[in-house]
């Protein structure tokens, strides 16, 4: 399954629902302002790196460059653009958008 988080961890919930939903095998894609957790030294590190032990995490690259921060991304996320994004979402089985 992917799962779509496009909110801030610190602003909404859906990332933490995202990651305790997420089952080994998942894909976690942030976009727009949820690539905030994907920073070196956030309060998100520790969960997106005991997520990454059983899940795939990446991040779009467009959201992290606009953003300014595409230096600063935590060792192991990968960083997709657009054609990877829609990659992720033909080649997946289902899709959770957490809003």
């Amino acid at each position: 399954m992917l799962h779509i988080v496009n909110k801030s961890p610190l602003e909404r919930n859906a990332f933490d629902g995202a990651l305790r939903m997420a089952k080994p095998g998942s894909t976690i894609l942030l976009i727009e302002d949820a690539v905030y957790a994907v920073t070196k030294g956030n309060k998100a590190e520790g969960q997106l790196k005991e997520a990454m032990k059983n899940c795939s995490v990446c991040a779009l690259w467009p959201d992290l460059e606009a953003r300014g921060m595409q230096d600063t991304v935590i060792d192991g996320i990968k960083q997709v653009d657009y054609n990877g994004f829609v990659d992720l979402v033909a080649e997946s089985k289902s899709v959770m958008s957490w809003l």
